[in-house]
């Protein structure tokens, strides 16, 4: 497949998979704290199986959160495979507040180069390879990239606002990132706080509804990794804040270090 038929996979795949979430999603499901048949887990499983099924057509080895457990002697030898969070943002789904996302990203040599992330509930795609692009409404699959990107916007929009804003996580603000937040407030005139679920964090900085997120504070790769090319193809960058450089994938150790998003 050459790239342009990558992204139309992943982009039907992660459709797909907001289809299979929602099914579960609007039934009055009972959070149970166990694995076995829980609606939770079955929105996640049915997500997993909805992806798995359009991706394993590209041939490219698949990471999932569902497939966590795949020993580091095997997928270290990936140059490039697909790194997936099915369902992303828990808390936002046991709330019913639909700030869940569905994630897929192209790992090619450690980093993230081409990225899909889809939510069921606003029916708001975003994805990019070389430029990212953002779709409002979309609910059915697409034939051709080109179609897509005939009814996308590209990202950063434009935007006109004075205030200098940050985007932080609704369910996981930290001490260091609430001192980041201090800080920022003796830099600008004017600080915004930002509050989202799930990968949608770093959407708002690819759209340039946010000029930075600092996340100081554990995420998987799996969490970010969509996110990361998007912010990418826009113009921006996502440092570790360990190496102070671009974010690596399929680490041995599949848990990130702190980070910083933003607008360059």
């Amino acid at each position: 497949m050459n790239r342009n038929e990558l992204l139309l996979t992943a982009i039907n795949a992660a459709i797909d998979a907001g289809k299979e979430i929602l099914t579960v999603y609007s039934t009055d499901f009972q959070v149970e704290n166990k694995a076995d048949k829980s609606p939770l887990t079955e929105a996640d499983k049915r997500a997993h199986a909805a992806i798995v099924n359009k991706l394993e057509s590209t041939n490219l080895p698949i990471l999932s959160e569902e497939g966590k457990s795949i020993p580091y002697e095997e997928r270290k030898a990936w140059n490039q495979f697909w790194m997936v969070d099915p369902l992303d943002g828990t808390k936002e789904f046991i709330n019913k507040n639909g700030e869940f996302t569905v994630n897929i990203a192209l790992i090619e040599n450690q980093l993230s180069t081409m990225g899909v992330i889809y939510v069921p509930v606003t029916r708001e795609l975003y994805f990019s390879d070389e430029k990212a692009y953002k779709i409002n409404n979309i609910t059915t699959a697409a034939n051709t990239l080109a179609d897509l990107i005939t009814t996308a916007n590209e990202l950063p929009l434009k935007t006109e606002r004075t205030d200098f804003v940050v985007v932080a996580s609704r369910s996981h603000m930290s001490d260091e990132t609430k001192t980041f937040i201090e800080e920022k407030e003796t830099e600008h005139n004017s600080i915004s706080l930002l509050s989202k679920g799930s990968s949608l964090k770093l959407c708002m900085v690819a759209e340039n509804a946010a000029d930075c997120y600092p996340r100081f504070a554990p995420t998987m790769e799996w969490d970010t990794a969509a996110g990361n090319a998007i912010i990418n193809a826009a113009g921006g960058i996502v440092i570790d804040q360990t190496t102070q450089e671009k974010m690596k994938y399929n680490k041995e150790n599949l848990l990130n270090n702190w980070f910083l998003a933003q607008l360059n």
